[in-house]
């Protein structure tokens, strides 16, 4: 099987969950830490190289006090549960906004995890201006362009899943997600299953991958 070496992962749907289930909104990103780890140990079974996580963006943050605690306090909790497997980790997102948790700032630099192995990505506090903002007025040449954005150490994305059945990429790593196949799971993310990870690869197995060649 064609396996990518490196996935994307949209996990959408954790307000929409609660709400199916008579809850408030904020109830659903808890539910959203444990699919996490589900998705990283069938990722380093199937040989995926490196993993990135869409964790809350910027634009996130303008979201009820309550939602904004709740998708915070779980992003926290994801990164010290995958910190707990043979990983390197690594946190990406704006360090100097108030938004991003203390707790996550020893992940800014990438820190091999017990034994080291799959790269593990979590985006927190990003945003793609953000990310893109050095680019401004360079004048270097387009390959070169990976080492001037914030978010150089990650990898270019093969295949991009996102749940929820949202049809866009959300600002999700506008330069790693070039040429990126895109697979959209209807169900929500709290909802997940294995059955869609492995859709998803079996779908990326036939997919004819040319990066524009």
């Amino acid at each position: 099987m064609k396996i990518p070496k490196h996935i994307g992962i949209i996990p959408d749907g954790n307000r929409r969950w609660a709400e199916g289930k008579g809850l408030s909104k904020d109830k659903g990103y808890e539910q959203g830490v444990d699919p996490g780890l589900e998705v990283f140990k069938l990722c380093e079974k199937a040989g995926v190289e490196e993993v990135t996580y869409y964790g809350f963006t910027v634009d996130n943050t303008k979201r009820p006090m309550e939602q904004r605690l709740a998708f915070t306090q779980a992003c926290i909790d994801a990164v010290k549960t995958i910190s707990k497997e043979n990983v390197d980790l690594l946190v990406v997102g704006n360090t100097k906004s108030p938004m991003f948790p203390e707790e996550l700032l020893p992940y800014t630099k990438r820190q091999t995890c017990n034994k080291g192995g799959v790269k593990v990505n979590i985006l927190v506090n990003y945003n793609w201006k953000w990310d893109l903002y050095e680019l401004k007025g360079s004048k270097s040449s387009s390959n070169n362009i990976n080492n001037e954005i914030q978010s150089s150490e990650i990898s270019r994305m093969d295949l991009i899943i996102r749940w929820g059945g949202r049809r866009r990429l959300s600002g999700f790593l506008p330069v790693q997600s070039v040429y990126s196949d895109f697979y959209v799971v209807d169900e929500l993310w709290p909802d997940f299953r294995s059955e869609h990870f492995y859709d998803a690869l079996n779908w990326y197995e036939e997919q004819d991958v040319t990066l524009g060649g």
